[in-house]
């Protein structure tokens, strides 16, 4: 069964997804970076260029001819065909569709109260699904 993992308290989501691909990069992951919007997928594609002076992150968007051959899609649909499924990174205020094909999600909430809250509807649907789940609240030891 999916893993969820809820990173909270998030200052900065660009930011935070593009250190978790990084991670998930340096173990030998493959994952899917979903963002809220066209927009929000695109700084996320620009980040990932600058993450590191010393780090390359291999990703293209979703739909890119190199995607089966990338460790990291971005993209702002959940509908599209992922050629992969070890993680995904949610950094939309939605329940992503078909989170059963990955094998764990990382749901990155802010500090924004309706990212939040939103946050808070998705874990509350999550547990009574029966997804097994942890909660990471950044800043606290």
């Amino acid at each position: 069964m999916t893993r969820i993992d809820f990173h909270t308290n998030i200052a900065d989501k660009l930011s935070y997804a593009c250190r978790l691909a990084r991670k998930a990069y340096a173990a030998g992951g493959k994952l899917v970076l979903l963002a809220e919007d066209a927009g929000q997928a695109a700084s996320l594609n620009e980040a990932l260029w600058t993450v590191s002076e010393t780090d390359f992150l291999p990703h293209v968007m979703a739909g890119d001819a190199l995607a089966p051959q990338t460790p990291i899609i971005v993209t702002d649909s959940d509908q599209a065909d992922f050629p992969h499924g070890d993680m995904l990174v949610n950094l939309t205020r939605r329940t992503p569709a078909n989170v059963d094909r990955f094998q764990r999600v990382f749901e990155i909430i802010s500090t924004d109260e309706e990212d939040a809250a939103a946050g808070r509807i998705r874990y509350v649907a999550y547990k009574q699904q029966s997804y097994p789940l942890t909660h990471f609240v950044a800043g606290q030891s």
